[in-house]
């Protein structure tokens, strides 16, 4: 049985190593955690871009993958970010083998990295498998930490890790603070009664919060200076009370005008989410889960007066991780699975603990031919739940197709463009306008990774500068007027989904003025896959 896990993970690893091995082509790597890191390469190190807000955000590995962009390849980030779930897979397999056996935490390994949301989050250059192992390393320190008697150096590395974690992306704030309570519960608890008891408990949670703060707080010096508020844009309201906060609406409001759910259907979704999840879809999370994850964690608590004070303890501390981390994330509007990352690992240490209790409580029946038959029904649901995951990583293969890519049979430039119909536009922009040009993107998705250019987003928040302009100027001058004022040379649009909003979004009169400007102001360079690129022009150009 352990050898048919070590294949098993075996041909995981390989698999997801296989479908990294293409071009960059996912949104938040296109638009963010790649996009940065290069304009701080072309700018020779880290500056402030006021019109990217996600630039104001942790980059412990967007750093990490600074190294590999500066030699040209944007590929290895996808491998970088990868090794962040090898190292959990780590933390879990050692976690499980020290409470079960070996092959059960094999099983654990291979079940983690074939869970849907891991596959795909590990051929992607995001970062949350860093936040993800950081969270990890520290709560199963912070396990380690009660179980050796509250030794002090498993809670210093344990606020480490935390602030790795912080540092990777805000969600690892969470993680902070939940720790800090679990810190205050667990050793209030045993120093209860105890002379000093409560000022051992202040004493721990202040070195954790000690500890973590000075790891994270490079990141928190760095948005200090540039805007004044250390975790911006978190919060910004209370750290900069004349800035006009932008309002957001709770999940249930959100998902009803949105979604058009019921109040049934919203209340169902702390279950939902492990059997609807959807990849590319917002409405089903955006991302996959394994529906085991939560059948057999369940069955982790069956029987639970059998196991040690210890492992009762533990399993009470997973369970309490994750329940808290997900529900600060249910209340958010936008509930995506990566986003509660951090809860996977906890949740498959407890699923294999209900493996091995459903395996376990066989053993207490008496009657052979009927233990037989349970044996393997069970031994069909842990190969269901496996078999789950197996299938979703070979439908990898065919939305990637690596394999084209891999054999030469489409080049790098025709695999990004398939993708990314944007592609030969900004390869147009590329190859073709001034080093000093500056390219207003409109409905491009704030994807400007492939671009060489000076770029800023039409969408500002919820406000188009467009929109804002046409709706302000008295002319189709003083819209080119306004957009030449922020230094704006050209334009890039998505001119469907521009023509679809500006019919839903302007009146009769902005609508007239509009065509005036694209008539007066606006020329077409390059068009193609219904992307477009315009020179600003200050009188109508003729015809090439």
């Amino acid at each position: 049985m352990r050898w048919f896990f070590v294949l098993l993970l075996s041909v995981i690893i390989i698999s997801i190593i296989v479908l990294s091995l293409v071009p960059p082509v996912s949104k938040d790597a296109l638009t963010h955690h790649l996009a940065v890191p290069k304009l701080y390469l072309q700018q020779g190190g880290m500056h402030e871009i006021p019109s990217l807000s996600f630039s104001y955000f942790p980059m412990n590995l967007d750093l990490l993958y600074m190294i590999p962009l500066y030699f040209g390849n944007d590929i290895a980030p996808k491998l970088i970010h990868f090794t962040f779930a090898l190292l959990t897979a780590w933390l879990v397999f050692g976690f499980l083998r020290s409470r079960t056996n070996t092959s059960y935490a094999l099983l654990g390994v291979a079940f983690f990295l074939s869970i849907p949301i891991i596959v795909k989050l590990s051929i992607t250059a995001y970062v949350d498998l860093g936040l993800l192992s950081f969270s990890t390393a520290s709560l199963l320190l912070l396990i380690k930490w009660r179980e050796n008697r509250f030794q002090i150096r498993y809670l210093v590395f344990s606020a480490i890790f935390c602030g790795l974690a912080m540092g990777t992306k805000y969600n690892g704030l969470i993680t902070f603070f939940l720790l800090s309570l679990f810190i205050l519960f667990l050793s209030g608890r045993v120093n209860r009664g105890e002379p000093h008891g409560i000022m051992k408990t202040i004493v721990y949670g202040c070195v954790f919060l000690t500890v973590a703060g000075i790891i994270f707080s490079p990141w928190m010096i760095r948005d200090y200076v540039w805007t004044g508020n250390p975790i911006y844009p978190l919060y910004d309201q209370w750290f900069n009370p004349d800035h006009v906060a932008r309002k957001s609406i709770g999940l249930f409001t959100y998902r009803a005008l949105v979604y058009h759910e019921s109040w049934g259907e919203m209340l169902l979704l702390p279950i939902r989410i492990f059997f609807q999840g959807q990849d590319g879809n917002p409405q089903f999370f955006d991302g996959k889960l394994n529906p085991f994850l939560l059948v057999f964690s369940v069955l982790a608590f069956y029987q639970l007066r059998k196991d040690s004070e210890k492992i009762k303890t533990e399993k009470k501390i997973l369970l309490a991780f994750s329940a808290l981390y997900f529900a600060f994330a249910f209340f958010s509007s936008g509930l995506r699975i990566r986003y509660i990352a951090p809860i996977i690992p906890p949740l498959v240490i407890l699923t294999v603990f209900g493996m091995k209790r459903l395996f376990d409580s066989l053993d207490e029946i008496r009657s052979i031919p009927f233990k037989k038959g349970m044996e393997l029904v069970a031994a069909c649901l842990v190969l269901l739940a496996i078999s789950l995951n197996a299938r979703y990583v070979y439908g990898q293969f065919g939305y990637v197709k690596p394999l084209t890519y891999l054999f030469g049979n489409i080049s790098r430039d025709g695999y990004i463009e398939k993708y990314r119909p944007e592609f030969p536009a900004m390869k147009y922009i590329n190859g073709h306008l001034p080093l000093d040009a500056k390219i207003l993107f409109v409905f491009i998705g704030n994807r400007g990774y492939y671009c060489d250019r000076k770029y800023v987003f039409d969408m500002q928040g919820n406000r188009s500068r467009i929109a804002r302009l046409l709706k302000s100027a008295h002319s189709a001058r003083a819209v080119w007027e306004g957009l030449k004022r922020d230094g704006i040379t050209h334009v890039l649009i998505n001119m469907g989904l521009f023509a679809k909003w500006a019919s839903q979004s302007f009146r009769a009169s902005d609508l007239t003025q509009m065509k005036s400007f694209f008539n007066e102001h606006m020329h077409l360079l390059y068009h193609k896959n219904g992307y477009g690129v315009f020179v600003l022009a200050g009188k109508r150009l003729s015809e090439p």
